[in-house]
């Protein structure tokens, strides 16, 4: 079993580098679990996406709360063995939404708790470059989802990255460059 770990900022492709390695590797014959998160099939990932469109402090609190326990749902719900590829959209990297210092020592703690990726892609996206998908293609914006957000949690998921085992994948680039560079990666 391989574990792909495919983060980023909001926008930055990661659900969409996500489906098209499942095909590409489906297409091959392997067996894939996908699992985008916050995900939608369970209470857990439905409330974290429901706060996600709140504002103020305990929006936030209540938010990644709600976003760990679906994260972690989904690492005990799951047999690792009974895939060929495991593929997380969003994972370790959801530490970054959280305030400073708060979003380091979160990342360090989860990092020896939680199973290590073998492979984690960080898909680095300008924040002017986010902030121009999200107004082109969402009605309503999430709590994280404004220019001046995108930018301190970049800082933040970067200097995370930096520090530990990420792939770091310039996102501004088409979509098929991404795809070739991650396939190069795991192959």
């Amino acid at each position: 079993m391989v574990f792909i770990v495919i983060d980023g900022l909001d926008a930055s492709g990661k659900s969409t580098q996500a489906l098209i390695l499942y095909r590409f590797l489906q297409s091959r014959g392997k067996s894939i679990l996908l699992r985008i998160h916050p995900s939608n099939d369970n209470p857990f990932g439905s409330n974290a996406r429901r706060f996600l469109y709140a504002r103020g402090r305990r929006a936030h609190f209540a938010a990644a709360l709600f976003y760990l326990l679906d994260v972690i749902r989904s690492i005990l719900l799951f047999s690792w063995r009974r895939y060929d590829y495991i593929i997380f959209v969003r994972y370790l990297m959801g530490s970054a939404y959280l305030p400073a210092p708060l979003h380091r020592l979160a990342y360090h703690f989860f990092a020896i708790t939680v199973p290590t990726p073998e492979f984690m892609f960080f898909l680095d996206v300008k924040p002017e470059e986010a902030y121009r998908r999200i107004i082109r293609t969402r009605r309503r914006l999430e709590m994280f989802e404004s220019l001046e957000e995108l930018r301190k949690v970049r800082l933040k998921a970067l200097y995370l990255a930096l520090i530990d085992k990420w792939i770091i994948i310039d996102a501004n680039k088409p979509i098929e460059i991404i795809e070739l560079e991650i396939r190069e990666k795991l192959l």
